[in-house]
C-alpha cells in the first residue's frame, strides 16, 4: 500500500487547514440564518408561548369543597389561593420536584417526588373555573393513597 495523497486547494479557504476570517464569517452567518429559519418554521416566540400549567392559574381562588367520588366520607374544605395547590393535595406545603406529564387547556397531569416524604401523580380536569375533577394517587408517610373526587368553589375564604 502506498502513501495516500491529500489534495491541497490553496485557492479555497474552506478546504485549507485554517479557514480565513471571511470564511468563518460566512459560516457563522449561514448558521445564524439556519437557526433563525428553524425558529420561524418550528415554533413560536417566547411571547407566544403559554405558561406551564396555565389552566390551574385560571381556577377562581377562594373556598373550595372537595367531595370524594363513591364514598360517604366527609368533604374536604380548602382555602385555595392558586389551583397549583391541588397538585400536591396529599403533600401540602412540602418542597417537591415535579414533572409535567400533560398540560392542555382543560387538563393537567403532574408527577412529583417529595424527598423522603413520598410521591404522587395528580390529574386535574377543569369543567369550569369553579368546578374540577381531581384524581391523585401515590405514597405519603409510607402509606399509599388514592383519591378521586370533585372540587367546587363555594365562595370566599373565611
Amino acid at each position: 500500500m502506498g502513501r495516500m495523497m491529500v489534495p491541497r486547494f490553496p485557492n479555497f479557504p474552506a478546504f485549507s487547514r485554517y479557514p480565513s476570517l471571511a470564511g468563518r464569517r460566512r459560516t457563522r452567518l449561514a448558521l445564524m440564518a439556519l437557526t433563525g429559519s428553524a425558529a420561524l418554521l418550528g415554533g413560536t416566540s417566547a411571547e407566544g408561548q403559554k405558561r406551564p400549567l396555565e389552566m390551574l392559574d385560571q381556577l377562581i381562588p377562594g373556598s373550595w369543597q372537595l367531595r370524594e367520588h363513591g364514598t360517604g366520607s366527609s368533604n374536604v374544605n380548602l382555602c385555595l389561593r392558586s389551583g397549583r395547590q391541588l397538585i400536591q393535595f396529599r403533600h401540602p406545603g412540602q418542597v417537591c420536584k415535579s414533572v409535567v406529564v400533560q398540560d392542555s387547556s382543560d387538563e393537567v397531569v403532574v408527577q412529583y417526588v417529595c424527598s423522603g416524604q413520598g410521591y404522587g401523580r395528580t390529574h386535574i380536569r377543569r369543567e369550569t373555573n369553579g368546578l374540577i375533577q381531581l384524581d391523585t394517587q401515590g405514597i405519603v408517610g409510607g402509606q399509599p393513597f388514592d383519591y378521586a373526587g370533585e372540587g367546587r368553589r363555594t365562595g370566599l375564604c373565611r
